[in-house]
């Protein structure tokens, strides 16, 4: 369900990911990364952030 999706914002995923604001935008630009535009800004749902580190762990370990 909608309701269950927590979304984070720009900020808050680069602290969870530990990378720049900038790093954060340019996955969302280049899709690495899905999120929606709320007006000026974007919000990236937990779970793709969560998915997202999970694969990269995989691919390198």
């Amino acid at each position: 369900m909608l309701s269950e999706i927590r979304f984070l914002t720009v900020a808050e995923v680069a602290a969870v990911m530990r990378v720049s604001r900038m790093t954060v935008y340019r996955m969302v630009h280049s899709e690495e990364l899905p999120a929606v535009r709320v007006g000026r800004s974007f919000r990236v749902p937990e779970h793709a952030v969560h998915e997202y580190l999970r694969t990269a762990f995989n691919d390198v370990g």
